[in-house]
């Protein structure tokens, strides 16, 4: 598979999580799995083009990082072309992906993120201008979204279809809808539809992949192009490494014992702290370490212990004494990390619903910081 001139590995996508896809993560993902695309944290286009020193720093990537991938979030097609238009003419970055698929409150009440792909002449406008400024620089946009804002509403045949229309390079489905929120079960039904309906582009699946065997199960099943990976990658970098083994038909290694999850959680919060310094970063660790421990039977008090974490020498100090020996229960990889939270009462500005066919522009210039969707 490529995206643009870069040929991956294997067809795995790093989804974008916000507080979690930064630099020091995705440094530890490409040590177990060069030649992905792992793409950074969301950024808000209207940050990008008025400067913003904590969107600045969330655009940092590795010396050696390749391809450079930014996903960019924004409902007005004006202000979101001239950030791609910026970042691309300062060559900051290799792939600019685009987020329809953000269910939080604040972003979809005023229109935006999921809300989005319901306005399909609004989404169109938004795509065209994004992959026009990016076009010059030969820097290849992507788009993922959700399945629609509910059951009774489901747009991602006609999103997939825009989006081949306007020269959108791939594009990845969540196959959930904004009301599912992160509940359930993904419907990988909607990707092999997909799929089906948007052959001329690579499609990816997303939902529910915890195991490298789920990512060979769905690309069977649905015959999508590649995966997106997001929650089953928590705690767990290494799931990158057994994606690409699985999705080029070699073994899977077994889960890591106790003291090589140890090792690899020291060595990211150790680049986290060279990030962002130390205070910040520690406090910041606090859920990644939640999240490397999930699925080893340690102990709720050993858990607690690391929850509060507040230096690297501490972190330290609590991993000595734990047996380095202990494996990971069965199933454990599967234990969910990350959001849960669903069904969602999906909030949207008064009569959004009414004329599907306007192109009014959402207002959220304010909403500065939420998740990937």
């Amino acid at each position: 598979m490529q995206i643009g001139s870069f040929t991956l590995a294997a067809p795995v996508v790093l989804a974008p999580m916000a507080g979690v896809t930064n630099a020091p993560f995705r440094t530890m993902c490409r040590r177990f799995a060069p030649g992905l695309v792992y793409v950074n944290e969301m950024v808000m286009a209207t940050a990008v083009v008025h400067g913003n020193a904590k969107t600045e720093r969330m655009m940092t990537f590795g010396a050696d990082e390749q391809p450079r991938s930014l996903q960019m979030y924004g409902s007005d097609p004006l202000v979101l072309a001239e950030a791609v238009r910026k970042v691309c003419g300062a060559g900051q970055v290799d792939h600019i992906d685009i987020n329809f698929g953000c269910p939080a409150a604040k972003v979809t009440r005023k229109g935006g993120g999921a809300a989005v792909p319901a306005k399909a002449n609004l989404l169109r406008e938004i795509v065209r201008g994004a992959v026009a400024a990016a076009q010059p620089y030969d820097v290849p946009v992507t788009i993922k979204f959700r399945m629609g804002l509910f059951d009774s509403l489901l747009t991602y045949i006609a999103t997939g279809r825009i989006a081949a229309e306007e020269g959108v390079a791939a594009i990845a489905l969540h196959a959930r809808t904004a009301e599912q929120h992160y509940a359930g079960h993904a419907d990988w039904n909607a990707i092999g539809e997909l799929k089906a309906a948007v052959p001329e582009i690579p499609v990816l699946g997303n939902g529910d992949i915890w195991e490298a065997s789920d990512a060979v199960l769905m690309m069977r099943e649905t015959g999508c192009d590649g995966v997106v990976i997001g929650r089953g990658c928590l705690g767990r970098p290494w799931l990158f490494r057994d994606l690409v083994e699985a999705l080029n038909g070699r073994p899977v290694a077994a889960s890591p014992l106790l003291g090589e999850a140890c090792a690899v959680m020291a060595d990211h919060a150790r680049l986290l702290v060279e990030h962002l310094g130390e205070d910040l970063a520690m406090r910041d660790f606090r859920k990644h370490t939640s999240w490397y421990l999930t699925g080893y039977p340690v102990g709720g008090e050993v858990r607690r212990q690391f929850s509060g974490v507040s230096t690297y020498s501490e972190l330290e100090d609590l991993i000595a004494p734990l047996d380095p020996t202990i494996r990971s229960v069965d199933g454990g990889e599967r234990i969910r990390r990350g959001h849960t939270n669903g069904p969602i009462r999906v909030v949207l500005p008064e009569g959004y619903l009414d004329h599907l066919d306007d192109l009014t522009i959402p207002d959220d210039a304010d909403v500065l910081a939420l998740s990937g969707g």
